[in-house]
């Protein structure tokens, strides 16, 4: 296919990629053929899954309006992906034009837009680096500039960790991150998953297909997303369904909620 002006040279156009996946199901029109197509399979397959992925985008917004509300004024979102309406920094920055955000995501696509569109704002770095060697991106120049750990910092994985497999042990990639930040800092991440024995078949076979041709996931328990907050005070009210998480309106718990394949929360370092 042709190379689109947009594309980085050094990306192959004919594997599919998590941000570009992901990018198709926001509606976005960053991703290539090999994307849509993986993207469509799945979407045949779990038709309500774009629904899912922008539940995990408005969880994102609302963690962040809370954060600010709690004093937050410096955010490091990891897993970042390709810009779309909604970023952290949009939405922080309109309450807090001091507001500094670094975005850290390892596929070029997403770097090479999110730097594009942050052209001129001083107070947001992007970083292309691999969110799971947290020292190499702690002691990377664009978070030297942006972040200062003496003060409150709000890590943010959304929708992150089901890439990274038991072996791979996210507990410690969490805890690269926490023992950074000061007291009063905070950890906001969603997770797709269920409670035991809740999976449906279209929610195993859109997986199944996702984990051949894109990446390995690995969904989580309830049980065992609270095992990401060590060193963290849950906020209230813990991990939940994620339209459950402080929603906007009642029917993201009475309809959404009740099955949703996902959880949420926020955590408080002492």
């Amino acid at each position: 296919m042709e190379r689109p002006n947009w594309a980085p040279g050094d990306i192959d156009l004919e594997r599919p990629s998590v941000a570009r996946v992901y990018d198709y199901w926001l509606g976005g029109a960053h991703n290539f053929a090999a994307d849509r197509v993986v993207a469509q399979k799945t979407l045949e397959t779990m038709p309500e899954l774009r629904g899912v992925v922008l539940n995990h985008r408005a969880f994102l917004r609302r963690a962040v309006r809370y954060l600010l509300g709690r004093g937050v004024r410096q955010f490091l979102d990891l897993g970042s992906g390709i810009p779309t309406v909604g970023n952290v920094h949009e939405i922080a920055q309109a309450a807090d034009p001091g507001a500094r955000v670094v975005y850290v995501d390892v596929d070029p696509v997403a770097v090479a837009h999110s730097r594009s569109l942050l052209g001129g704002n001083d107070h947001v770095s992007v970083l292309q680096a691999d969110v799971r060697d947290w020292a190499g991106v702690l002691a990377s120049d664009e978070v030297d500039k942006q972040l200062d750990f003496d003060e409150p910092v709000a890590v943010l994985m959304i929708a992150l960790l089901h890439f990274v497999p038991d072996e791979e042990d996210p507990w410690g990639i969490i805890g690269g991150y926490r023992d950074r930040l000061s007291p009063g800092s905070f950890l906001a991440l969603s997770h797709p998953g269920y409670e035991s024995d809740e999976e449906t078949e279209a929610s195993r076979q859109a997986r199944k297909i996702y984990d051949r041709d894109v990446v390995r996931t690995t969904f989580r328990d309830p049980t065992e997303i609270s095992r990401f907050f060590g060193g963290f005070s849950l906020v209230e009210p813990g991990v939940v369904r994620v339209p459950a998480w402080h929603p906007e309106s009642p029917a993201d718990v009475e309809v959404a909620g009740r099955s949703f394949p996902g959880f949420a929360a926020i955590g408080r370092k002492a």
